[in-house]
């Protein structure tokens, strides 16, 4: 049945590495262990990602704390939508293969980076997450800070388990946290970047897993206030065997609605021509105008990677499940498409 929803409490893992029970769910049921996986340390990938906006005052910050295996990644960004611009630090390092030990759940636990130019960490108490960083020499010498609290009062989430048709020990498990009201601030060359929780939301991308080599993913992600109700919305395909259930859900007032297929109609010739995205349920259609294309490209002998993430604003309608029409305005928000070689 497509869109299967999980909802036993069981391990992730069969004995034999592979998924217990492809599907989705609204929060994280099924157990990670990374003991479980029959796979060499060095193809492991976990990573916490962070994107926060600000509808308000028109910027974001986004940060990563990644054990991809053979490679850390670990970056901060700050975006300045009015100029506009943004500016992206990355420290990259040797096959950390677990030594980070990010928490086996996202519902617990602290994510803490720290080098001597570098620290990030990421606190989960009840309700809610608090996020630090102070980035030395972030550009130009001058230093990147922050400390944002997002409040994550109980709601549901997106949770996804994708397996591979052509590697059974492959699986894709990943969580996504929207409609986080966002307090605190950025600071950066002398100008403070502040998050009003009344209009500027945190998102959570949250995952584990063992990839094949090659893949290709689509993904967009958005939130708003619309009359004091948090919306949100979480979009993507491209990325495992997403026959059991695709990841496209509605967020509003902290519950979910689940769509079909959501298909992404980019352009051939440029990233920043506006997009349009349609639905297979026709629950989900909106036109999109691109503002920032942060793209990325590194191309290291076998690891490749081709980056578009493309900030614009999203207008046009999202139904409920009970047939409820939100009509979304120039909401800031994002959409990507990524290739990766790793």
């Amino acid at each position: 049945m497509r869109n299967h929803e999980v909802t036993k409490v069981q391990p992730l893992l069969k004995e034999d590495g592979s998924l217990r029970e492809p599907g989705w769910s609204k929060k994280l049921v099924q157990i990670y262990d990374r003991n479980m996986i029959k796979a060499p340390k060095f193809r492991i990938k976990e990573w916490d990602y962070y994107l926060i906006i600000s509808e308000k005052n028109n910027f974001g910050v986004a940060l990563t704390v990644s054990d991809d295996g053979y490679i850390g990644l670990q970056s901060a960004s700050l975006l300045d939508f009015s100029k506009p611009w943004e500016h992206t630090e990355t420290v990259l390092n040797a096959f950390p293969m677990g030594k980070l030990k990010l928490p086996p759940t996202s519902e617990t636990g602290d994510t803490v980076y720290k080098d001597k130019r570098l620290k990030i960490e990421i606190k989960v108490t009840p309700g809610k997450r608090h996020i630090v960083c102070d980035f030395k020499n972030f550009m130009d010498g001058k230093p990147f800070t922050c400390d944002i609290t997002l409040e994550q009062p109980e709601m549901d989430t997106m949770v996804i388990a994708t397996p591979w048709k052509e590697k059974k020990t492959a699986f894709y498990y990943n969580q996504k946290i929207n409609c986080m009201r966002a307090s605190g601030k950025a600071t950066f060359d002398g100008k403070d970047y502040v998050f009003d929780p009344s209009t500027d939301f945190g998102t959570l991308d949250w995952g584990r897993g063992v990839w094949t080599y090659d893949n290709t993913w689509y993904w967009g992600s958005g939130n708003c206030d619309i009359d004091g109700h948090a919306f949100g919305f979480n979009i993507g395909y491209g990325f495992g065997d997403t026959s059991a259930a695709s990841e496209n859900i509605l967020f509003y007032d902290g519950k979910c609605h689940k769509l079909d297929d959501v298909t992404f109609h980019i352009p051939k010739d440029s990233y920043t021509k506006p997009w349009k995205f349609t639905s297979s349920d026709g629950r989900f259609e909106m036109d999109f105008v691109p503002i920032i294309d942060r793209a990325a490209k590194i191309d290291v002998k076998f690891i490749i990677t081709d980056q578009h993430q493309v900030f614009g604003r999203m207008s046009g309608k999202a139904i409920l499940d009970d047939g409820t029409v939100i009509e979304v305005k120039d909401m800031l928000c994002f959409a990507e498409d990524v290739h990766n070689k790793y």
